[in-house]
């Protein structure tokens, strides 16, 4: 049977104080390299939450908007200029953490976890980092786009804002990325056996970027880029509910309602806005 662990280890910096949380779409799909969609997720992962198919408890026990207190800003008017959006998207973040409150963003392609990534960073310095994906996203330069929705990662890692960067449901490593992945000392946790206790648990300040594509395609059919051989619901769930640090930031991305059956993977979404909420509640602020 599986249950819920405790966390493993409470440091001086892990307060357990109760943190907001403010949740906005970023509906964009400029930046990526098969077919567009990506830019109807948040709409489609909102209205899965909002359904009263479901309701927003959690399976750490708190119910969003009840005991964890939760806003949902809508979405950002990004325009597809990349440098404007770009800045929008910081400027966003940046006034969250002002705030002392902690940004939950839907994508949108999986370009936005830049600048995501990089307005936290600017708070809090380099971050450690937790990316679930079916790609590793390290391409120096996909298709003559060096902002594509294949290269976040390796735009992240040569500004500096990842002082760790864990990689679990990867099973498109090509030799381009192989490369990259050394060259940045990313940490790629093997699908071959996989098991959730091999996943590391990370220090803080901790930001989680998660691609619905990381999922087996039989439990996220609504991406663009499906990968057969994924992480099931819950072995995802086990990978998150592991991880005790402070989170600072966090995203789901690349759901693409056009290629969705029977909205599955939205309510999928939904459920990773909830569980989310609720580990963010959790493990509480960063005190560095």
């Amino acid at each position: 049977m599986y249950r819920i662990p405790a966390c493993v280890f409470r440091g001086k910096d892990y307060t357990g104080s109760m943190p907001a949380i403010r949740l906005f779409g970023l509906p964009t799909d400029v930046n990526s390299s098969f077919e567009r969609g990506a830019a109807g997720g948040p709409a489609a992962i909102r209205a899965a939450l909002r359904s009263d198919r479901g309701n927003m408890a959690s399976e750490l026990g708190p119910e969003i908007g009840t005991d964890i207190a939760f806003t949902d800003d809508g979405d950002l008017p990004l325009t597809e200029h990349v440098a404007h959006d770009d800045a929008a998207i910081r400027r966003h973040v940046a006034m969250l953490h002002e705030d002392g409150e902690i940004p939950v963003a839907l994508g949108g392609d999986h370009a936005v976890t830049f600048p995501l990534v990089e307005a936290a960073a600017a708070c809090f310095g380099p971050l450690h980092i937790l990316h679930i994906d079916a790609h590793p996203d390290l391409y120096d330069d996909f298709g003559g786009n060096p902002r594509s929705h294949a290269s976040p990662f390796a735009r992240i890692c040569e500004a500096g804002h990842a002082a760790r960067l864990a990689q679990v449901g990867i099973r498109t490593l090509n030799r381009h990325c192989a490369t990259q992945a050394d060259r940045f000392g990313v940490e790629i946790v093997p699908m071959a056996g996989f098991v959730p206790e091999a996943v590391p648990v990370l220090s803080g300040p901790l930001y989680i970027s998660i691609d619905l594509d990381g999922l087996d395609p039989s439990a996220a059919p609504g991406v663009a880029h499906p990968e057969p051989g994924g992480l099931t619901v819950r072995e995802l769930l086990a990978v998150l509910h592991r991880q005790c640090a402070p989170i600072v930031g966090a995203d789901i991305v690349e759901h693409h309602p056009g290629r969705d059956i029977g909205g599955v993977t939205a309510i999928v979404g939904a459920k990773l806005v909830r569980e989310l909420a609720a580990l963010i509640d959790r493990n509480g602020y960063w005190r560095g």
